[in-house]
Order: C-alpha cells, then sequence, then structure tokens
C-alpha cells in the first residue's frame, strides 16, 4: 500500500527575470493574480491535498515569502479593533502554524532537480509532492487532489500531464507512454525538451509531482542534463529504468503559465470572470474593447 503524502516542496528559488523590474526587489511567487500571490494559490492547492508539511527551496531575496506567511498582529490587532472581520477572515489562510513550513536555501540555481535534492533531508523515506508555482490550475477539484487519489492505488511515481501542440512539445519533458488507460498512463521513459519532430508523443508534464523517495537517491547520482542543469525529468526516468512504476495523470482542469506575462495575464482575466464581485465590470470592459481593438495604458 502506498504511503501518505503528507510533505510538499515548492521550489522557489527562481530570479523572475522575465518579469523584471516588478521582481528587483519581490519574489515573482508574491506577485499577485487577482488579490492573491501566486504562492497562496499553490499553499491552498496543497493543503486541499492533505499536506501538511510545506517546504519552501529558497535563494537570497525571498525573505518576503517568509514574511508574508508569518502573522502579523499590529494588522491584525487593527483590523479587530475596526471591526473588520471579514479582511481576518480573508489574512486567515495566509497565516502557517509553527514548524508546519520550512525554508531551505539552494545556494546555486542548478535547475528543477537541484532544488528538489535540497530538501532530502526533510523528505527522508516519505513520499512527497512538488508543485511548481508558475503552474496556477483552474479546476473543480485541485489538481494535487486529484493525483493524490490517484496515487492511492497506484502508487510509484506521478506527474501531472496535458496534451500540447506538437510545435510547443520542445518546450517542456514528454512523456513515452507504454499503456493508455484514459486518464491515468504507465510510462516507459521522459524525455527533456525534446528536439523538434523527436518527441515520444504530445503529452507533457507540468508541475506537479508526486514522487518516490528513490527519486532523491537517484538526483544524488545523475550529472547535468538539458540546458546544463540537474533535470528533475531524467531522475523520474531512472526509475523506470530501474523497474518502479511511473504514471502521468491527465488532470481535470485548466493550466496556466504563470511563468510568461501572457500567461499571467491570461490567468488574471479567467480568474477575474470566475468571480462573483468582478464578473460584470469586467466583462463590460471585454466587450467595450471589441473586436480588433485593443486597450491602452493612460500616459
Amino acid at each position: 500500500m502506498p504511503g501518505i503524502v503528507t510533505k510538499a516542496i515548492f521550489p522557489v528559488a527562481g530570479m523572475g527575470t522575465r518579469f523584471l523590474p516588478a521582481t528587483k526587489a519581490a519574489p515573482k511567487e508574491i506577485m499577485t493574480l487577482v488579490d492573491r500571490p501566486l504562492i497562496q494559490y499553490a499553499i491552498d492547492e496543497a493543503r486541499a491535498a492533505g499536506i501538511r508539511e510545506f517546504i519552501f527551496v529558497t535563494a537570497r531575496g525571498k525573505s518576503a515569502l517568509e514574511d508574508y506567511f508569518d502573522r502579523a498582529p499590529e494588522l491584525e490587532n487593527l483590523l479587530k479593533e475596526k471591526g473588520r472581520d471579514d479582511l481576518l477572515d480573508i489574512l486567515q489562510p495566509t497565516n502557517m502554524d509553527s514548524g508546519a513550513i520550512a525554508y531551505i536555501r539552494q545556494n546555486r540555481p542548478l535547475g528543477l532537480g537541484h532544488a528538489v535534492w535540497c530538501a532530502r533531508r526533510l523528505i527522508a523515506n516519505e513520499p512527497f509532492a512538488v508543485i511548481l508555482p508558475d503552474d496556477v490550475i483552474a479546476a473543480e477539484k485541485p489538481c494535487l487532489q486529484q493525483m493524490v487519489e490517484a496515487y492511492e492505488t497506484t502508487g510509484g511515481s506521478m506527474v501531472a500531464a496535458m496534451e500540447v501542440p506538437p510545435e510547443h512539445v520542445s518546450a517542456y519533458g514528454v512523456l513515452d507512454v507504454k499503456q493508455d488507460m484514459g486518464a491515468m498512463v504507465s510510462v516507459r521513459g521522459m524525455v527533456e525538451k525534446p528536439a523538434p519532430g523527436s518527441a515520444p508523443s504530445s503529452l507533457a508534464v507540468i508541475g506537479r509531482y508526486i514522487l518516490s523517495p528513490h527519486v532523491l537517491d537517484n538526483l544524488n547520482r545523475i550529472g547535468a542534463g538539458a540546458g546544463g542543469e540537474v533535470q528533475l525529468t531524467d531522475a523520474i526516468a531512472e526509475e523506470i529504468s530501474s523497474g518502479r512504476d511511473v504514471y502521468g495523470l491527465r488532470f481535470r482542469g485548466q493550466r496556466f503559465d504563470c511563468g510568461s506575462k501572457a500567461g499571467f495575464l491570461r490567468a488574471t482575466v479567467a480568474f477575474g470572470l470566475a468571480r462573483d464581485d468582478l464578473r460584470d465590470d469586467l466583462s463590460r470592459y471585454l466587450a467595450e474593447l471589441g473586436p480588433g481593438r485593443h486597450g491602452a495604458p493612460p500616459g
């Protein structure tokens, strides 16, 4: 019977250079999608999946993440004095219990696999999840919860996967499918950022994983892969070579790549339209733009 997944790693050491100058002084993960920072969406998804221990792999300049998840007594007292219980309720999910969250430094930018490896001593010999906050997923049932429920039957290691157009597969880790069972596939191999025309499928890995602790042993052994970085995909592929099971789950939901400006804007519109308090105003504005018209900021 597979172990219970209670720990999740959040790799948040990246510089966020695609969002400069906004990320010059604030971590990209604190940037707000409507009125919640990206990292809050990731934490809420993890909580819904039963995660109880949260491990952040950070770097220099990320202290705002620690402050965000700490209590703010002066702010809370001010809101209490003003009788703003509604705003106190909004703050509640941002407060993490003492000991529930840990911060580890990745002191060199050696890739996602290296970031996960940095947390090895806190994982020990347990299955664990990895969540990339750049990938925001709108779903009726949160993506990681879907994966945890499937993992309870399959065990092994599991990645979230989605179909992508053939011209885009070279930007992803891609699955070589052994058996397609509909929502679930068993995997015979994985290729990180295949050259155009060489991908084994159009089923790409996105930023949600449930991994066996054996993956950490694999990360100890493998060297740099694509792009000169330690690739998590390569360590998962080692599981297959060792005869252990790896699965891909076609999750139900829509993924937004908030690591790009265009993806962030698409997510902002989609999440805004999903809000009862914003939908009407935003819909009117989009209708006013009309076909072929483009909004422009003042000045």
